[in-house]
């Protein structure tokens, strides 16, 4: 079948669409799915986890939380508005990705769209992914794939596309300090402001850097196992990240060390996870985790209620929290912990992502009442 022209100027080929190469997904307990290789040709390994989330790709697969992961988007149609530029805004800050390259090691979906449309988009997902070398399948089942997932827990997975060999056993990326693998490698400044914000890069994500940047402070980015306490600073930021924070034993000893002042400290994500180990308390590691645009929380005390974005494999044990310590946010859907503050201190952290992008909005007040503290 000839090719057909588009309003765009260019041209589907449905060749593309019989040109198939075939893919297995293997996972740990046995269970094979087959599908279709799309993005790099080539095997990898990794957790396989799987988000509900309907949009937001570009943001998703760059996000460092994912380090490590193989990532099942449960949203049926995905690459339909294909991939946007990668250019930076006023701060030096990519406008459109949450990071510098794409993060998770692997991608699963139901659906590819071979055709895109969208006025920001100059390449499809398949040529995005093969750029970064990141492969993809295509056609399985991505609804029993969740059921299983969420029956099973998330597990170690490969992706071998046919002509490839790759088997188990496979490296457990828990066990890998993740973090180390994301953070950056010196200390970076952004903007110009009356205060100094310290943000520990743990996996920071780019529109975290931006909402602070926006609300008039400097900030000052340094890696996750730098001594920040050497530095003049007004507040610290405590970032989101991939991975087991039992691995992050500097940073936490860095946290401690800054506990023993009044400076205000915030934590998302990540952040909030060693802030509670830096304050006593333990993690645990969730059955499938919480990755989604729609996790229904609620702030302990209120009748307040927020539909957060978020993305983690871990939690805080609500247990273990001292007595100068309660729960600032409870998940409504588990019950599990969205976050803490300390009774008598400027000392707050939040599970999710108040500064999705993409996803819901509704808590970035949390910013403001951070910096509130920094000012006085």
């Amino acid at each position: 079948m000839p090719a057909v022209p588009l309003r765009d100027g260019r041209f589907f080929n449905y060749s593309t669409m019989d040109n198939k190469l075939g893919a297995t997904l293997k996972l740990e307990n046995g269970m094979e799915f087959r599908g279709y290789s799309f993005g790099y040709a080539g095997p990898c390994d990794g957790e396989v986890v799987f988000s509900t989330a309907m949009v937001g790709y570009p943001e998703s697969l760059t996000d460092p939380s994912y380090s490590g992961q193989i990532l099942c988007v449960t949203y049926p149609l995905v690459g339909n508005y294909g991939v946007p530029a990668d250019g930076e805004d006023e701060f030096g800050i990519s406008r459109n990705f949450e990071s510098d390259r794409i993060h998770v090691r692997g991608l699963l979906i139901s659906d590819y769209s071979f055709e895109y449309s969208h006025w920001k988009a100059v390449k499809s997902l398949d040529e995005w992914l093969k750029e970064q070398k990141i492969p993809g399948i295509y056609g399985i089942d991505t609804r029993e794939l969740t059921k299983i997932l969420r029956e099973h827990g998330s597990m170690l997975g490969i992706i071998v596309p046919d002509g490839f060999t790759r088997d188990f056993p496979i490296e457990d990326p828990n066990l890998v300090n993740q973090v180390a693998i994301v953070s950056c490698k010196e200390v970076i400044r952004y903007g110009k402001g009356d205060k100094k914000i310290v943000l520990v890069d743990c996996g920071v994500k780019n529109n975290i850097l931006r909402c602070l940047i926006r609300r008039g402070v400097e900030v000052i980015r340094v890696p996750w196992d730098y001594d920040f306490n050497t530095l003049e600073y007004d507040g610290l930021f405590i970032s989101n990240g991939p991975g087991n924070p039992a691995l992050c034993d500097k940073t936490v000893g860095h946290i401690r060390q800054a506990m023993k002042s009044d400076r205000p400290i915030f934590g998302i994500c990540m952040g909030n996870q060693l802030l509670c180990v830096a304050g006593g308390a333990s993690t645990y590691k969730l059955k499938y985790g919480h990755r989604s645009h729609n996790q229904p929380v609620r702030m302990v005390g209120t009748n307040r209620c927020f539909i957060t974005s978020q993305n983690h494999g871990f939690a805080v044990d609500n247990r273990t929290l001292g007595e100068d310590w309660e729960p600032l946010f409870v998940n409504m859907n588990d019950g599990t912990n969205e976050g803490i503050r300390h009774k008598s201190r400027p000392f707050f952290s939040a599970q999710f992502h108040p500064e999705a992008t993409s996803g819901p909005t509704d808590t970035e007040f949390l910013f403001d009442e951070f910096l509130s503290k920094v000012r006085g």
